[in-house]
């Protein structure tokens, strides 16, 4: 599916939706499975990555489970299954997927006591995983590959019979989900004591609770994107103040950008509207917000604003290497960035392009919602593998309508309408 997109005719004015946290509700469905029910996870998000959590935790105790493009599910699935007694799973993917980093995450669980086999290259999916209680006790894991490693074994910790003493071997990379980890099994009733040594979690069971997701705020970077580079008005239902998700920090990022932030507590929404107050230069570390790192770059680039974001070190593993597609779509519209494996920046520079720029999602969701903001800018730019939004935000490309954009099929010549 690809689309041609068209800007609004108009100033913006919206009122837009927003899913259920992707994140928050990822960690639901796995708390709730874990404390057999005793936690419910009340109305989680219904996108891909949550669909394929759900399809897993009601499969058989002996299958094949296939989590398609969803690392989040790959990472605490790998966890949940090998604590699982009984469990005999086969765990695979995409492609892609398949060569994204497992090792650190099953190197620890095996010092732990679990039984994992890999079905073809070491530190890689696909995996068999033979389920059992573990014995629990001390683990050190590389916490500069993806803190989806140590969410996914705090869950599990108060399974295990020793518990759980787990350091953390480097900087940890997004702290901030590792915190939200966390603050959600103290709310269902497991401490989590952090100590110089790290952080300890002792045996226990969690406790009857009901854990509720809140709107997401990563799919709220899009939007306050469209309002950075239309200078409109948009509403985001839902979305509260005080949120302990880490892309929350967009209220503050994208206030740099000349994006002011109203929350209205009563409805309960965020007020968005464009502000001439924009900084001259973003220089910016997104260790604990690197999935913002696309909506921000797009920005940048289209208001003329040079950039230095660092901290980017997870986004090569993502669904694609986030950083150097940034750099090659970019490039479609003049935009020339250098990178390191952990940086991205522009400064100012921009070269003639001579045609209406098609730009690839890489099959990444994320990418394909960044760069359909360049439209406007430049009318009729088209969005290729559009459907990639599936992932996180289905309703993405209606949403997008609402603020005016017009959306046509790409693959027919444009404009065209049937007679």
């Amino acid at each position: 599916m690809n689309y041609r997109i068209y800007p609004p005719e108009e100033i913006v004015e919206a009122t837009v939706a927003v899913p259920l946290s992707k994140s928050v509700s990822a960690r639901a469905l796995i708390i709730e499975a874990i404390s057999r029910g005793a936690v419910e996870a009340g109305d989680t998000a219904r996108c891909r990555d949550t669909e394929v959590i759900r399809a897993a935790l009601s499969a058989p105790q002996q299958c094949t489970v296939d989590v398609a493009d969803s690392g989040t599910a790959l990472r605490f699935l790998t966890a949940y299954f090998a604590a699982t007694d009984g469990a005999e799973i086969e765990l695979g993917g995409s492609e892609r997927l398949c060569h994204r980093p497992i090792g650190p995450l099953v190197d620890a669980l095996r010092s732990l006591g679990a039984s994992i086999e890999y079905m073809g290259e070491a530190g890689h999916a696909p995996l068999k995983i033979y389920g059992r209680k573990l014995q629990g006790g001390a683990v050190t894991i590389d916490a500069t590959v993806s803190s989806q490693f140590v969410s996914a074994l705090l869950m599990i910790a108060p399974t295990m019979a020793d518990g759980l003493r787990l350091q953390l071997d480097g900087d940890a990379v997004s702290q901030s989900y590792i915190r939200l980890t966390m603050s959600m099994m103290e709310r269902a009733g497991v401490e989590c004591d952090i100590t110089p040594d790290g952080i300890y979690v002792a045996p226990g069971q969690y406790r009857s609770c009901r854990l509720e997701a809140e709107r997401d705020w990563s799919a709220a970077t899009f939007w306050y994107e469209a309002v950075a580079v239309t200078s409109g008005f948009i509403t985001v239902e839902g979305l509260a103040d005080g949120s302990r998700q880490p892309d929350a920090a967009a209220a503050d990022i994208f206030g740099r950008l000349g994006v002011t932030t109203d929350f209205d507590e009563t409805p309960g929404s965020a007020e968005l509207a464009g502000s001439p107050d924009v900084d001259p230069r973003m220089n910016i570390c997104l260790v604990d917000n690197p999935d913002m790192a696309p909506a921000l770059a797009v920005t940048c680039a289209m208001i003329g604003v040079p950039f230095r974001f660092t901290g980017l070190s997870t986004l090569p593993a993502k669904e694609c290497d986030r950083i150097a597609v940034i750099s090659e779509e970019l490039l479609k519209i003049g935009v020339t960035t250098e990178s390191t494996p952990d940086s991205l920046t522009w400064e100012g520079r921009r070269m003639p392009f001579a045609e209406l720029p098609r730009f690839s999602a890489h099959g990444d969701h994320r990418i394909a919602m960044a760069f359909a903001f360049v439209a406007a800018y430049i009318p009729g730019i088209v969005i290729e593998d559009a459907d990639v939004v599936e992932k996180s935000y289905p309703g993405f490309w209606e949403e997008l309508q609402k603020c005016g954009f017009t959306i046509e099929d790409a693959d027919t010549e444009p404009n065209d309408t049937e007679s």
